[in-house]
């Protein structure tokens, strides 16, 4: 009866030991799992500031003026090049130097 109280014992205690390994293993494991998961967080972060840089410095000013220049081959307005679909009538009608207001009848 002892002898087999003590086998229970012993077997209580082995089975309690390898519970143990395995949940401190476990537990590493994910610890693990945690800090490589934070530091890509970190990663993913800082890639998405230097997103936000780059496209801040891609919308200025000057930026986009350069592009319209280069690549859509556009150039500043002039009057020489500006085109006045208005033009005839305002010069038929004699009146010059005045350009008639939005919206008033002729």
């Amino acid at each position: 009866m002892i002898g087999r109280l003590n086998l229970l014992l012993i077997l209580a205690v082995l089975v309690s030991g390898i519970y143990m390994v395995r949940s401190a293993y476990e537990s590493r494991r994910l610890f693990t799992e945690v800090d490589r998961a934070q530091a890509e967080g970190r990663r993913l972060e800082a890639d998405y500031q230097k997103l936000l840089a780059d496209r801040q410095a891609q919308a200025t000013n000057l930026r986009v003026e350069q592009v319209a220049r280069e690549r859509l081959k556009m150039r500043p307005i002039s009057p020489a090049i500006t085109f006045n679909p208005d033009a005839p009538a305002i010069e038929a009608s004699g009146v010059r130097g005045r350009v008639p207001a939005q919206g008033a009848a002729r």
